[in-house]
C-alpha cells in the first residue's frame, strides 16, 4: 500500500504508518471521507487542520503541498468508498494514507458514558486517539455502538468519536463548543443549511431526546435507534435532508 510522508509517496512498510492509518508520535489529524476518487469537504477541513494547528502553535506545510499529495495519492490507492486520514506530528512530520471505509447499515445504540469529562478548553482533533477509542471499546464491551460524553459541569458534550445532533421538544439541537464539543464539518454544514441550534444541553435532558443522529465526516448522519436501552423515533425525511446537503456541499 503506497502512502504519503511529508509529501513523498512510499510503501507503507518504509514508513512510521501503522496498519490503521496512524503517524508515530503525536499531534493533530483530518478523516475525510472520499467517494469515487472524490476527498469531501476537504477546504473545511483544512482550515479546521490549520485553526487546530494555530491553537497549539503547529507549523503546517503549505496547502498547495498537501491538495497536490493527497490528489496523488487518491491516483495510486483507489477506493470506491473510503477516508483519508491526515496527520500532521508536532515535530514537523506529516502523512496521509487512503484506507477503505464501509458505510454503517444499521441505527446505532447509545449509552451515556458513567465518567465525566473535564473540559478545559475547546478540543481539536488530536492523537493518538486513544482517550476516545477507550471510551468507545468501553461501551462496546457492554454491548452499545458509541457513547454519550458528558462533562463534570453537567452538560453533554458528543459521542467518543461523533457528535451528536438531538431533537428534544421538537427542535433539533447540538451541543456548544463551549460545552466540549469538537468543531465537527457535518456538525457545521447541519447548523449553517439545516436549522439547527446550537445551544447548551443539560445531562438532566437526556431523558427528554426524541430522536437522534450521530454526525462525523465518515457517517454523515447516522440514526440512533436508543439511548440508554430507551426507544427513540427514527427521522428518515431529515436524514435524507442531511445527506442530499452534505453531497451538495461537501466535494472540493
Amino acid at each position: 500500500m503506497k502512502v504519503i510522508v511529508n509529501g513523498t509517496l512510499l510503501d507503507i512498510d518504509k514508513s512510521e504508518i501503522n496498519e490503521k492509518g496512524w503517524l508515530s508520535g503525536h499531534g493533530i489529524f483530518e478523516t475525510i471521507k472520499t467517494v469515487d476518487g472524490l476527498a469531501w469537504a476537504l477546504s473545511r477541513h483544512m482550515r479546521r487542520a490549520i485553526n487546530s494547528a494555530m491553537s497549539i502553535g503547529l507549523k503546517l506545510p503549505s496547502e498547495d503541498l498537501v491538495r497536490d499529495s493527497l490528489k496523488l495519492l487518491l491516483t495510486q490507492e483507489d477506493q470506491l468508498r473510503g477516508f483519508i486520514r491526515l496527520s500532521f506530528a508536532a515535530d514537523g512530520r506529516w502523512a496521509a494514507v487512503h484506507l477503505p471505509y464501509v458505510e454503517i447499515s444499521t441505527p446505532a445504540n447509545l449509552l451515556t458514558y458513567p465518567k465525566a469529562l473535564v473540559v478545559d478548553r475547546q478540543p481539536i482533533k488530536s492523537y493518538p486517539y486513544t482517550h476516545r477509542l477507550d471510551i468507545l471499546d468501553a461501551v462496546k464491551r457492554r454491548g452499545y455502538d458509541e457513547a454519550i460524553v458528558t462533562s463534570s459541569e453537567g452538560k453533554v458534550c458528543e459521542g467518543a468519536v461523533t457528535n451528536l445532533l438531538l431533537k428534544i421538544e421538537g427542535q433539533w439541537v447540538t451541543p456548544s463548543l463551549s460545552d466540549g464539543a469538537l468543531p465537527g464539518v457535518v456538525r457545521a454544514l447541519v447548523i449553517e443549511n439545516c436549522g439547527v441550534r446550537v445551544r447548551s444541553i443539560e445531562v438532566s435532558e437526556i431523558v427528554k431526546i426524541e430522536s437522534a443522529f450521530l454526525l462525523s465526516s465518515l457517517r454523515i448522519a447516522h440514526p440512533v435507534a436508543a439511548i440508554n436501552s430507551r426507544e427513540l423515533a427514527q427521522s428518515p425525511d431529515f436524514r435524507l435532508e442531511i445527506a442530499a446537503m452534505a453531497l451538495r456541499s461537501s466535494v472540493g
